[in-house]
């Protein structure tokens, strides 16, 4: 198996010269040209930034709503009572709840993807912070998932609303689509995704905000993307 992964990796790295940078739109479609996997592998975007998260005033988050959707199924868990949590449900979550669901997350069975709760549920949630902390679940309304519009959060979260966050070392990672979206999807994706890092730039942000950006998929090699070609739309 070894032998083969490292042949179609070797093949996928043919044409990409890795000191290169590349406009957007032909990074996008060599990564896309060179997605071989047997499943639909999803298409990823890292972003490194000028800042140091270990500052306060340096820390970058955000939500962005994926025009084109993000091609995976979401799981969603709310964390909201009576009209809240019935509103929830309509909208399409599959776990609402709020003490029973406490205590489910607390045993360490957490089988959804995102967790939403309206703002009078967070003194329960809060305990909840050892658990769903590490794993980037904690509901935060800076990224609209403490809200008492349940439904709508839900909805988001359903239609393709990513969550980013940067990590130690200064990098943005996110999930844009699949490859089996068309060019002109991925790339609106990934301007979206983008601009609301841009929209992001911390207070206490120097020198270049957004340093390198490089598009990938699951399996493929990482195509390296020229920034002024995303500002400029080119």
């Amino acid at each position: 198996m070894t032998g083969k992964a490292g042949k179609r990796i070797e093949k996928a790295r043919e044409g990409i010269d890795r000191k290169k940078t590349y406009g957007l739109d032909e990074a996008v479609k060599m990564v896309k040209d060179r997605s071989s996997a047997k499943f639909d592998e999803t298409i990823e975007v890292a972003i490194a930034l000028g800042v140091d998260p270990r500052h306060a005033d340096q820390m970058v988050r955000g939500v962005v709503a994926l025009p084109n959707g993000s091609g995976r199924s979401v799981r969603v868990a709310v964390f909201a009572k009576g009209d809240k949590a019935e509103a929830a449900k309509e909208a399409g979550a599959d776990i609402v709840g709020a003490e029973d669901l406490a205590e489910i997350v607390q045993s360490g069975k957490i089988d959804f993807d995102r967790c939403i709760a309206t703002p009078d549920m967070m003194p329960l949630v809060g305990r909840l912070g050892k658990v769903l902390g590490p794993r980037g679940l904690m509901p935060n309304p800076k990224v609209g998932t403490v809200t008492p519009d349940v439904a709508e959060a839900v909805k988001a979260a359903k239609g393709g609303a990513v969550e980013f966050r940067v990590e130690k070392a200064g990098i943005v990672h996110a999930g844009v689509g699949k490859a089996s979206f068309s060019e002109d999807q991925i790339l609106g994706n990934v301007r979206a995704l983008i601009d609301a890092v841009q929209k992001a730039k911390p207070a206490g942000a120097k020198g270049t905000y957004i340093k390198r950006i490089a598009i990938s998929s699951t399996m493929g090699p990482g195509v390296k993307v020229e920034p002024q070609s995303v500002a400029a739309g080119a």
